[in-house]
C-alpha cells in the first residue's frame, strides 16, 4: 500500500490492493445449488419473481441469500459467488446468464427481452443504479461498470416520420462490453457499440462510436485520448 500526505500528516491519497478483481472464487454449497433446481422445477417463473420480490428490498444475510437462488432458479446460468445488492430488478432473466463472482450493485436494473440474449462474465462488477437495455449484450470477463452508468441496446427507427417515435419498429443492436475493459461513472453506451478490451470510457461519455483495445475515451460524444498501451 502507497500512502501520500500533505505538510501536516494528513493523508490525501491511498493506494491499496484491489480486492473484487483478486477475489478467489468459493464454490456455493451444494445444498444451495440443489435448493434453486428444486424451486425452479416446482415452481413457474411468474410464481419465482413474486417470491424475488419478497426479498428484492432486503438487506439481511438471508435476504442476499435467496436472491442468488432466485436468479439461480431463473436464469439460464449462474456461477459461483453470485452477489445480488437490495433493489436490483431483472426483466427476462430466464434469457441471462452469470459467471462466477459477478457483483450487481443496488437498485440496478436489467432488462432483456424474451428472444434475447444476455451473457455476463466472470468477475463482473455492476455499480449501483446501472442499467442496461440486455436484448443483445455480452459483458466479458473482468468488466468494470461504474455506477449510474446505461447500455441501450436498442432504438427507434423514427420511420415513417408522421408516426410517433415510440410506436415505430425497433432495430436491436448487439452491444460487447471487452475482457477488463472500465466504464466510468455515469457514461452512456449507445446501440451496436463494441467496446475494446481494457479500455476505460471516462465518466459521464456517451459512447456512440466502437471503442479500440486499450484506448482511453471520455467526452460527449466521446472522442479518444490516448492508449494506455503508450503510457
Amino acid at each position: 500500500m502507497s500512502v501520500l500526505t500533505d505538510q501536516k500528516g494528513l493523508t490525501k491519497t491511498r493506494e491499496v490492493i484491489a480486492t473484487f478483481g483478486r477475489k478467489e472464487v468459493q464454490p456455493d454449497p451444494a445444498w444451495e445449488l440443489d435448493f434453486a433446481a428444486s424451486l425452479k422445477e416446482k415452481n413457474s417463473l411468474q410464481q419465482l419473481h413474486e417470491f424475488y420480490s419478497r426479498h428484492r428490498e432486503g438487506e439481511a444475510d438471508f435476504d442476499y441469500l435467496m436472491r442468488r437462488v432466485l436468479v439461480r432458479a431463473m436464469c439460464k446460468h449462474a456461477g459461483h459467488a453470485l452477489q445480488v445488492g437490495p433493489g436490483v430488478v431483472f426483466k427476462h432473466l430466464e434469457t441471462m446468464e452469470f459467471g462466477d463472482a459477478v457483483f450487481i450493485g443496488a437498485q440496478a436494473m436489467i432488462q432483456g427481452r424474451f428472444d434475447g440474449n444476455c451473457r455476463i462474465g466472470n468477475h463482473v462488477w455492476i455499480g449501483p443504479q446501472a442499467y442496461f437495455d440486455a436484448r443483445a449484450l455480452e459483458l466479458c470477463d473482468y468488466v468494470g461498470w461504474g455506477p449510474g452508468a446505461k447500455l441501450l441496446g436498442s432504438t427507434h427507427t423514427a420511420e415513417p416520420a408522421d408516426v410517433p417515435i415510440i410506436a415505430t419498429s425497433l432495430v436491436i443492436k448487439p452491444v460487447v462490453i471487452g475482457y477488463g475493459a472500465d466504464v466510468g461513472m455515469n457514461a452512456s453506451i449507445l446501440p451496436g457499440v463494441r467496446v475494446g478490451a481494457n479500455a476505460i470510457v471516462g465518466a459521464g461519455a456517451v459512447v456512440t462510436q466502437d471503442v479500440a483495445d486499450f484506448a482511453i475515451v471520455a467526452g460527449v460524444p466521446a472522442k479518444f485520448l490516448r492508449s494506455r498501451l503508450a503510457e
